[in-house]
């Protein structure tokens, strides 16, 4: 079987010029079934947060039986979110590490058990009122998508990393209506390349679902900030400003969202049904007395977007989503905090930017855009993906002419995070689902299944410049093949090594991204 693999990825290599036409055509499709999929995703959680509402509207002006039999219904949900993630522990939480995972070769996923516990469980756990988001969920809808067809039309591993990467960028693009932040953000933060053997499907199936989702959804922007004003050159000094404390706060809901597990680490949370439990009840509570923190949070933005209020219901807005936001996260059901932290974002700068106005710094008139440049600020903080963060808020509030600044906010939040020496929060939460591998189970050892990767070569790093025989390339591990421009060249021990080359590498997928390493750092 591995012999197969490996002669249908030579294959591939040899045949280069058709391989990347049907990877396009394969997007497309990949793209279809995607934004079907998350579109039924995005549809059924409109439905169940709209009926949610109802419900508590109900509950305010009837007997206490209704409200009492409503948490019994939480707790029912509980169970059965315990049963799906025990049932299929990689659909637990976000999905995007997992997705991460598989296109570096350390999970094998299940893509049918995946897709209807990710689909079913995501669809409870928002519903029913918890801080996650559609988006974590949706890329690894897509993500599942890509693969089933892969493996139906019996791909080779290297061709199915291909298609993931290019079901992400369809899963990201159907929910939210953005088709170029999807694919930035499987190129930028999911596969760490920019070779056009993965831009073009990637492309190809971001567009096609998002017709798919228009199709269902209409064309409107995910927020609604209507005729946001160009904002003055006079101002930009407060975006750095802006950006930087964003950029500090983004280190602390990384710092949060890591550590919480150790709250739920207490001898009362045994397993998930008791987390999910504690998470939901808190949710129904909260509905009554907070509801706007409750489920993903985009009602939220609009509301702050057309309303004005004070600085303290900011201020308790604020700090019930990112706490809710943690403990929801924590539980470990299948949901994302892409959303919720967007909206937390635009809570800190709806904040920031009323404090500016206080002090007379900031015109009143300019509000909301330090709403919108938070968002942007806030997402490269965390993920420490300030091309996406910029594209992916430019596309969901329309605001196509503030490239400019989105980008000074993302860049100053971006190196607030890195003087804060923070982990990117999806490279941490990989490490720590890897990390749990290793101590639940003790035998476990890691896949040496030989697969070819592709890789390429940065200016600096350990390769550039290098001839192929003086380089320290890890154990079981083999250059088979170099693409340089349009140029293939068939390496041996006298062959220079430039940056921009892009290396096809067999080696064991343990060793994977060691050889990335390799090309990547000085």
């Amino acid at each position: 079987m591995e012999s197969k693999q490996r002669l249908n990825t030579y294959r591939n290599l040899n045949n280069w010029h058709n391989f990347r036409l049907r990877l396009f055509g394969e997007g497309i499709i990949v793209g279809l079934f995607a934004g079907v999929i998350v579109g039924f995703f995005r549809y059924a959680l409109n439905f169940v947060e709209v009926q949610r509402g109802a419900i508590y509207r109900y509950m305010a002006s009837s007997d206490w039986i209704i409200t009492v039999l409503w948490f019994g219904i939480l707790l029912l949900t509980a169970a059965i979110l315990h049963f799906l993630v025990a049932y299929e522990p990689l659909s637990a939480g976000s999905g995007i590490p997992q997705v991460k995972g598989a296109i570096l070769g350390f999970f094998k996923m299940r893509w049918l058990h995946v897709l209807w516990t990710k689909l079913a469980g995501g669809i409870l756990g928002i519903g029913a009122g918890l801080s996650l988001g559609r988006e974590g969920p949706s890329i690894q809808l897509g993500a599942m998508a890509a693969q089933g067809l892969s493996r139906l039309l019996g791909r080779s591993r290297m061709e199915e990393r291909y298609l993931l990467t290019s079901g992400a960028s369809a899963g990201l693009a159907a929910a939210f209506n953005a088709p170029l932040a999807g694919v930035i953000f499987s190129l930028e933060e999911l596969h760490h390349n920019f070779s056009a053997v993965v831009l073009l499907p990637a492309m190809a199936a971001a567009l096609t679902a998002t017709a798919v989702s228009q199709l269902i959804f209409g064309s409107a922007t995910i927020f609604n900030f209507l005729d946001l004003p160009a904002l003055p050159l006079q101002y930009f000094g407060l975006i750095i400003i802006l950006g930087l404390i964003l950029g500090v706060f983004g280190a602390l809901f990384n710092y949060s969202l890591i550590n919480i597990s150790k709250f739920y680490q207490l001898p009362f949370f045994k397993n998930t049904f008791s987390r999910a439990g504690f998470a939901l009840i808190l949710a129904g509570i909260l509905g009554f007395y907070l509801p706007e923190v409750l489920g993903g949070g985009n009602e939220l933005i609009d509301t702050i977007a057309k309303k004005h209020f004070p600085l303290a219901i900011i201020a308790i807005f604020l700090c019930g989503k990112f706490i809710f936001t943690m403990l929801s996260y924590g539980s470990g059901v299948p949901g994302g905090f892409f959303l919720p932290m967007l909206v937390i974002g635009a809570l800190a700068g709806n904040l920031v930017g009323t404090f500016m106005v206080g002090l007379g710094l900031l015109n009143p008139y300019f509000h909301q855009n330090m709403v919108v440049f938070a968002m942007a600020a806030f997402f490269a903080a965390s993920v420490r993906a300030p091309i996406t963060g910029t594209i992916l808020v430019m596309e969901m509030t329309g605001s196509f002419e503030h490239l400019f600044p989105l980008v000074i906010a993302s860049i100053s939040a971006y190196l607030a995070a890195e003087v804060c020496k923070t982990e990117p929060i999806y490279d941490r939460l990989l490490q720590r689902s890897l990390d749990g591998m290793n101590k639940q189970n003790s035998n476990y050892v890691p896949d040496k299944t030989r697969n070819v990767i592709e890789i390429s070569i940065c200016s600096g790093c350990a390769l550039d410049g290098k001839l192929v025989k003086n380089i320290n390339w890890p154990e079981h591990t083999l250059l088979v093949d170099i693409k340089r421009g349009e140029n293939d060249i068939v390496p041996n021990g006298e062959t220079l090594l430039l940056a921009g080359d892009f290396l096809y590498v067999l080696t064991d997928n343990a060793n994977a991204e060691n050889v990335r390493k390799l090309a990547e750092e000085n």
